[in-house]
């Protein structure tokens, strides 16, 4: 068979042709190899890290990937890819890619599943920030006193333009995908970035003007407002509570301020004693917002803070299945108090 397939073409191209055709198909190749099989170098520390979020197409990875002057030509990388078919196996991840790989090794790269995945993690409302440390070095194995290190770092606070002690209130709790091998700081000003978001909402700005009250108020307002309830159809109620007191000038007696102030206890229980703990936090004490958020509030309560019910209600206290009992008098809540703790009796806690 190859014998015939000889004769033809030898009986078609003469000698020189033969060789000018194995020229130009030898030229061909070695294009290709030089083009494909060439390791492309870029000027930077080396191993540069890659991240492919979740619905990223393949011609927004190449773009990325030419911005970084990872690769010198998008054309070249394109036809890689489709020799490998990468369009369908390249999924989201933290990839890190090393200097001096040919197209055709970081395709491989690419689609290599020892890559760093995305993992998911929600990031309950109005979590303390010692909690959520723990949270984050059980997700994503973060060293929880790092975490607290930085919420506490002056020089990491204003990087992140705040003027604040501590970054807690400041973090938007909600459900986020992470690189499994996100650091500290990347998680932190990502949570950080998502709040003030949240707050460059025209509306949200413009309402903050109507009630005279700037951000860290809002935001303490709102973290007392989570930590009252686990109920967010009385978000609103709790927050018009609030209002009418800090409008007649009356105490906020505010057992999660309190709770705050103890929270490093096992024993969580507020007691009489500790109503007069003497800190600016301690509402039960000192009239007023605390100075600060007493935990990362939520989007829920950060809008009830913004938008409170209209009421003539003062006082509120929880009814044993969830939710809270209101009244606008001593009289109304010294009754409801009374129901609570018969409740309470009922199930052997009083």
């Amino acid at each position: 068979m190859i014998t015939v397939i000889e004769d033809n073409v030898k009986k078609i191209f003469s000698r020189n042709e033969i060789y000018l055709l194995i020229a130009f198909f030898v030229f061909v190749l070695s294009i290709l190899i030089f083009t494909f099989y060439s390791p492309n170098y870029y000027d930077m520390p080396s191993p540069v890290q890659i991240d492919i979020p979740k619905g990223m197409t393949l011609n927004q990875i190449i773009d990325s990937l030419y911005a970084k002057k990872i690769i010198p030509s998008k054309t070249n990388m394109k036809i890689a890819a489709v020799i490998y078919g990468a369009e369908r196996k390249i999924k989201a991840g933290r990839y890190v890619i090393p200097n001096g790989l040919n197209y055709l090794q970081l395709i491989e790269e690419l689609i290599n599943p020892t890559k760093s995945l995305q993992v998911l993690v929600t990031i309950p409302e109005g979590i303390w920030q010692n909690e959520l440390a723990k949270l984050l070095k059980e997700n994503l194995g973060i060293d929880s006193a790092k975490v607290m290190e930085l919420s506490r770092s002056k020089s990491f606070i204003n990087s992140l333009e705040l003027n604040v002690d501590n970054l807690e209130g400041y973090l938007l709790p909600e459900s986020y995908y992470f690189y499994s091998n996100a650091t500290a700081e990347e998680v932190l000003r990502r949570l950080k970035k998502e709040m003030d978001k949240f707050f460059d909402d025209p509306d949200i700005q413009k309402r903050m003007k109507e009630l005279k009250m700037n951000k860290n108020q809002v935001l303490t307002l709102a973290s007392i407002i989570d930590a009252e309830s686990n109920y967010i159809p009385e978000f609103k109620r709790i927050s018009g509570v609030y209002h009418n007191r800090l409008k007649r000038g009356m105490l906020l007696q505010a057992d999660p301020t309190v709770q705050y102030l103890i929270r490093e206890r096992e024993n969580k229980r507020v007691y009489y004693k500790d109503l007069n703990i003497d800190s600016r936090f301690n509402t039960y004490k000192y009239a007023g917002l605390p100075p600060a958020p007493i935990n990362n509030p939520g989007k829920d309560a950060i809008i009830a803070a913004l938008f409170p019910e209209k009421h003539n209600y003062l006082f509120f206290v929880a009814n044993g299945m969830g939710q809270h009992n209101f009244s606008s008098n001593q009289f109304e809540h010294q009754e409801n108090i009374a129901r609570y703790r018969k409740w309470l009796r009922s199930q052997n806690q009083y």
